[in-house]
């Protein structure tokens, strides 16, 4: 069984690669790597056909991360892809409410999660919304990774749960 995520911002060029490429290597670390598939989009066209921002890639540099980012194009989520993503990753409230809009069914909505919903600390209302870094300096885009980082093992442990029929 393959289990399917997408990581989903407004542009897909600042937060959900970002979190793509972190979880990636998470579930690789966790040897979860080949039954997993992560990918991401944004909620817009503003951004479709661009590469990550710069910004983006220097964060994920920073913090010691040395894939590849170069081949990243941004695209927008279809609707479609309901149908075979087992999980939905929304960076902030706005994604979210877009993406229940987008799923209309209720089984399709209970695929769909904040990234931060699975940060330990027990993060509630807008404090589950991971910050737009775009309009900041390098420290907006090091927050962001360390929300998405703060969050990446529970995502972790709950696919992994999922896979073995544990559902944690």
């Amino acid at each position: 069984m393959t289990y399917r995520i997408t990581v989903v911002c407004t542009g897909n060029i600042c937060r959900s690669p970002m979190a793509e490429w972190v979880l990636r290597e998470r579930f690789d670390a966790a040897g979860l790597g080949e039954q997993v598939e992560i990918d991401s989009a944004g909620t817009t066209a503003w951004e479709e056909g661009n590469p990550a921002d710069e910004r983006t890639v220097a964060a994920m540099q920073r913090h010691g991360h040395t894939g590849d980012y170069t081949v990243h194009r941004a695209r927008v989520f279809d609707k479609r892809w309901f149908d075979d993503r087992d999980l939905v990753l929304a960076a902030d409230h706005g994604h979210y409410t877009v993406l229940r809009r987008l799923a209309g069914v209720s089984e399709a909505k209970d695929r769909i999660r904040m990234i931060r919903s699975f940060d330990p600390s027990g993060l509630k209302g807008d404090a589950l919304s991971i910050d737009d870094p775009w309009y900041g300096d390098e420290g907006s885009f090091d927050q962001t990774y360390d929300e998405i980082t703060a969050a990446a093992d529970g995502i972790v442990e709950y696919v992994r749960g999922r896979l073995d029929g544990t559902d944690a």
